[in-house]
């Protein structure tokens, strides 16, 4: 079980094994390939390439990774080109769903998440049929004991320095901040020696769908599980939530 943490566990993450890690690391070349191509390889000056360095950070790249993806997408003038791609549907018992992948293939990326759907008892939607339910927010996420800071002190650095909320959560603290401000809040903690645990835009829930039966509770895991297995995903949103002897859990692990 992963924690009773309102925010941390709203994106669905990929099991942390090795062959996992690996996954995750070929998803974030792909940003970095994205981020390169939009503003350039300096991020200096390409603010958004700074934030993917900053999510790779926080996924325990190694900086010689990082680089090498970074020269590797300066020079991919003829290689393969990614885009963003979202999906947008259903889970069992209404359950809503936001897929985001970075594909060289549209037609199969599409007929992959379409199949998730299916195999796990939902259906996939149009684009905005479930997007107005989330709110796209930035997360800042730090480990309680990889931090020396006192709360209120961590507290006021975050709010001076932009964000729009603080919460000290059971083994962790969350900042989120707007998706406009997010970089300036995560680069002036980041300057303060503040370790994070994790540093992205994200989309929060505005409210959960509850699972009872073990049924579609299966079924949702069969769909998010085939989601994780597809190489065109990125990122996977949902609102469902969970209860365990009275505990709001909003993902099972």
């Amino acid at each position: 079980m992963s924690g009773h943490s309102k925010f941390a566990n709203i994106k669905h993450k990929k099991e942390k094994n090795d062959a996992a890690k690996g996954k995750v690391f070929t998803m974030l070349g792909r940003e970095i390939q994205v981020a390169v191509k939009a503003g350039g390889p300096d991020p200096a000056v390409n603010g958004k390439l700074r934030d993917v360095i900053a999510k790779c950070k926080s996924n325990n790249m190694p900086n010689d990774t990082i680089e090498r993806s970074i020269k590797k997408a300066a020079g991919n003038e003829e290689g393969v080109e990614y885009e963003l791609v979202t999906y947008e549907g259903y889970g069992p018992s209404g359950v809503a769903v936001i897929v985001e992948a970075l594909t060289d293939n549209r037609n199969r990326a599409a007929a992959n998440v379409r199949n998730a759907f299916t195999k796990g008892g939902g259906n996939m939607g149009t684009n905005g049929c479930v997007s107005f339910m989330f709110d796209q927010k930035g997360l800042i996420v730090i480990d309680k004991e990889e931090v020396e800071m006192d709360e209120e002190e961590l507290m006021m650095a975050a709010l001076d320095a932009g964000a729009e909320d603080f919460a000290a959560e059971e083994d962790s603290y969350e900042i989120t901040t707007s998706p406009d401000d997010f970089s300036a809040v995560r680069e002036a903690l980041e300057a303060a020696g503040i370790p994070m645990a994790s540093a992205e835009v994200t989309m929060i829930p505005q409210t959960y769908t509850e699972l009872k039966s073990d049924e579609d509770i299966k079924k949702m895991n069969k769909l998010l599980d085939m989601l994780d297995d597809d190489d065109d995903v990125q990122n996977v949103y949902h609102n469902m939530m969970i209860k365990i002897d009275d505990i709001a859990i909003s993902k099972i692990g």
